[in-house]
Parts: structure tokens; C-alpha cells; sequence
């Protein structure tokens, strides 16, 4: 390593405790910390796990007029019906999940009894066991024999076509719309509003002799194909983004800024041809301390050791910053240098150089084993060795490409730190549409939060996956 001194350092006597790390190492960590979770460029979202439902409720049901088998996932009602409140009614065992884009599920009649009054559909956890959903308030269903739609007390209306034995009929959620629909053998039958708070049951009746029905929560294939649906209305929502005007010049400087922050220098040219003659001139303002000049920093230079990075050549970046960038590569214990050999490490593991690979481990990832914050990610990487196809063990994210693009991240932001005109290092990290994108997250989040938290998370990662793939 080159024995440069970091400007930051020259005026601390050595007899002083250590600082604190300058800023530009501050970047290294943010990568770190982004290679420790497994995780792709962007923001760190969350996937967010929710209890579903998967069995009804045998504790919470109107027991002495139904009964329900040991898996719990098929209903009968065994008496004779008399009135009103001799109604079989049973709950899913917990309610609908939440956080999601639509909640769905289905049952199957087998058999539709005397009188075919089965019904499906959504309650709350206060409702009245014996009574038929959508007969009392804060529930809702969608009743076999009549083909109506219950809503609350005396409220019911001309909905669908009934059903009988054989049919399979579906009740869901789409908390986009904020809808209860139906389906019967796969199809929509319609949708209404969903006017009901808290957490939602997802209720079936039975509601005369020998009627009986399956219930399905997942646990094998729907009738309905709800990936379908959830595009369609996925798709509603971009056409509705799509209806948004953006001048022109506005998104030609934000997709530029995109490919000159991360070095896509032959993408960036054959993207200024192509909007040569189509995009007026723009001006916009130096923004935290960074403008075009300095993402136009180097640029050549972050192509060539973001291509040597992809391609696995990391003895050959390590050169090429040595040279070129001696500052950055002259703290061996930087979380830079770090990311830098743990990667060398693994493409030694990638090409089944396994004695080389063990070898490099103990020169250069061993010193990093006990400092804090580098010693998980040390014992993953080591661990590629202990499995004989290591891409499908549970270190195997190690060996994907997002995990060479972090790195090249992380040398692409430490070599625009070098830059003596920039002011404000977080700009380093990203560029304005990725900035942007966190904004649209954070204001996603808010919008949700005031609907409850209920609907599907915004998913910045799946955003950057789609647009960042670069082949220059």
C-alpha cells in the first residue's frame, strides 16, 4: 500500500487518542453495512411478515349447529333449521393480513344441503356467532341462495348470481381500492366498498341441512388467479402515474444524472444522442454542494473499475486504485478495503480455487475478524467453503451479482469523495433519482399510515432492480 497521507490526519499528534473516522469512511460503512444485510442499491426496505389465515377458529363458532373436521378446513351443518339464529358460523383463525396490495381467499360447496343458504364473506371479531354475515353490523357477505350482498343490518342488495353444490365462490380485499369483491368459479362477480374498520374475519355460513363446504387459504392453487389480478391492478396504478406530465428536459437530466453518478459512461453517450435533438436545455441549480461538473468527476476512471468489479477482476481494481486513488486504499482496515478482499475471496470460491481461496481468507480477512462490524460478514464469506454447491446455501447471496454492485457502489462513491470541489459527502452515495425514490418511499409510508397501514409497501429495491440493469 502507498503511504499517503490523509489530509484530514496531518495536523493530529500521535500521542492524541484516535479520531473518529473522517467522513469518506463513513461511506465505505454504509456499503458495509449493505453487503452485511444481503442487500441491493437503494434504500433498505423491509419485507414485512404478517399471520394469515390458515385454519377456522373451532373456539369462536356457533358450535352446536356445525361441524367442522380435524384439519379444520371443511364445515357441515348438522342440524335443521329453524329461525333466524340457527345459523353455522365459523371464523378463520386469524384475521385478513393487512400490509399486502389483496387478501383473498375461497370455498368449495360440496354440498349445497336443503335450502343452499351458504354465505362468505368478512366479520369482525365482536360479531354474533349465529347470525348469517352481513345480517348484523361491521360484517359483510355474499349469500348462495340468493345471489345478494349483505351489509349490516337491513342492508342488502341485488349482487350476483347464486351458487350451489360444485361452485367454488371467492371473497377478497383489495386495500388499494379499499373494496370487498367476489368471485364465483374464478371470476369477479363485482366488488363494493369496504366500509368496515379493525381487523377482518374472513367468515363462511352454513345455514341448513347437510350443506357443506371446503374451505381454501392458500394452501393449494385458487380457482381465481389472483397473481392476475394483482397485476391488473398494479397496472392501474402505473397507468394512473403514467397520466402525470413531466416536461421533458426535467427527466432527461434526472435519468443523466442517474448514469454520470454510477459511471455508465457508454450508456450516458448513446443516451445524449438519442435525446440530442428532442430535449431543450435545462438549468438547474448546484444542489447540496454537488452539480453536474462533479458527477462528471472521473468518470472514465469509475467506468473502467466498475467494469473490472463486475467482471470479478479484483486484483486489477485494487491496481488501478493504488495508482490512481492511492487515499483511498491506504487505511488497510477500511471497511472499503474490506469489501474490496472479502470480494476477492469470494471470486476465488466462484472459480472453485478453494486452497487459494482459504489462503487469501487467512492473509487477508483474517485481521478483520475481531473489529467491529466486519466479523459476520467474514464468517459468511468463509462459510462458502464448508458447502459443495455454495450458491444454494444460505450464504449463497454472496455469489449473486448485486453483491459485485455493491462493491463497485462502494468504489464509485469513495472515488467521487476525492473530488476537492465537493462539499457535501452525502451526495457521494446517491444520485437524484434514487434520492427522489426515497422521498416517493417515505411519502408512500406516510399514506398508508393514514389509511391504517393497510395496502401493499412500496418497494424501492424492486424499482432500482428494474431500471439500474446496465450492460456498457
Amino acid at each position: 500500500m502507498n503511504n499517503h497521507n490523509n489530509n484530514n490526519n496531518n495536523d493530529i499528534n500521535s500521542s492524541t487518542p484516535p479520531p473518529p473516522p473522517p467522513p469518506a469512511q463513513d461511506l465505505g460503512l454504509h456499503f458495509l453495512e449493505m453487503a452485511r444485510l444481503g442487500l441491493p442499491r437503494g434504500l433498505c426496505d423491509m419485507d414485512e411478515d404478517e399471520e394469515c389465515p390458515t385454519e377456522l377458529n373451532t373456539i369462536n363458532s356457533s358450535g352446536g349447529f356445525l361441524l367442522v373436521t380435524t384439519d379444520k378446513l371443511s364445515v357441515k351443518y348438522t342440524n335443521v333449521n329453524l329461525h333466524g339464529h340457527d345459523v353455522g358460523v365459523v371464523q378463520a383463525n386469524k384475521p385478513a393480513p393487512i400490509k399486502r396490495l389483496v387478501y383473498y381467499f375461497e370455498i368449495h360447496v360440496k354440498d349445497a344441503g336443503a335450502k343452499g343458504q351458504i354465505a362468505i364473506g368478512f366479520t369482525t371479531e365482536s360479531f354474533k356467532m349465529r347470525r348469517q354475515p352481513g345480517w348484523e353490523p361491521n360484517s359483510c357477505g355474499y349469500h348462495g341462495d340468493d345471489g345478494l350482498l349483505y351489509r349490516g343490518l337491513g342492508k342488502k342488495e341485488p349482487f350476483g348470481p347464486t351458487y350451489t353444490s360444485g361452485d367454488t365462490v371467492g371473497a377478497g380485499i383489495n386495500y388499494t381500492s379499499q373494496e370487498f369483491f367476489f368471485t364465483k368459479n374464478g371470476i369477479v362477480v363485482g366488488a363494493v366498498e369496504k366500509d368496515m374498520k379493525g381487523p377482518l374475519f374472513p367468515t363462511i355460513a352454513v345455514h341448513s341441512q347437510n350443506e357443506e363446504v371446503l374451505v381454501n387459504f392458500g394452501q393449494k392453487p385458487f380457482a381465481f388467479d389472483l397473481k392476475v389480478f394483482e397485476a391488473q391492478e398494479r397496472m392501474k396504478q402505473q397507468t394512473t402515474i403514467e397520466k402525470l406530465s413531466l416536461p421533458s428536459n426535467v427527466s432527461y437530466r434526472i435519468v443523466r444524472s442517474y448514469l454520470q453518478h454510477y459511471g455508465y459512461e457508454d450508456t450516458l453517450s448513446a443516451f445524449d444522442m438519442a435525446c440530442k435533438s428532442t430535449v431543450p436545455p435545462i438549468y438547474i441549480a448546484q444542489e447540496n454542494g454537488f452539480d453536474e461538473q462533479d458527477i462528471m468527476y472521473d468518470l472514465s476512471q469509475r467506468k473502467t473499475l466498475r467494469q473490472l468489479i463486475r467482471k470479478g477482476e479484483i486484483d486489477v481494481a485494487l491496481g488501478k486504485l493504488s495508482e490512481w486513488y492511492p487515499q483511498i486504499v491506504q487505511d488497510e482496515k477500511s471497511a472499503t478495503c474490506f469489501l474490496l478482499h472479502c470480494q476477492k475471496f469470494i471470486e476465488l470460491v466462484r472459480v472453485g480455487a478453494l486452497e487459494e481461496a482459504v489462503k487469501y481468507g487467512r492473509n487477508q480477512l483474517a485481521k478483520f475478524y475481531g473489529l467491529p462490524g466486519f466479523q459476520d460478514l467474514v464468517q459468511d464469506s468463509v462459510a462458502l467453503l464448508a458447502y459443495e454447491r455454495p450458491q444454494e446455501s444460505p450464504v449463497g447471496y454472496l455469489l449473486e451479482d448485486s453483491q459485485r454492485e455493491i462493491v463497485a457502489d462502494t468504489v464509485n462513491s469513495m472515488v467521487l469523495s476525492t473530488n476537492p470541489n465537493v462539499k457535501d459527502l452525502q451526495g457521494c452515495l446517491h444520485p437524484h433519482l434514487e434520492r427522489l425514490l426515497k422521498q416517493l418511499t417515505a411519502c408512500c409510508l406516510v399514506r398508508r399510515s393514514l389509511n391504517g397501514d393497510q395496502g401493499e409497501a412500496f418497494q424501492l429495491h424492486r424499482v432500482l432492480n428494474s431500471s439500474k440493469k446496465d450492460k456498457c
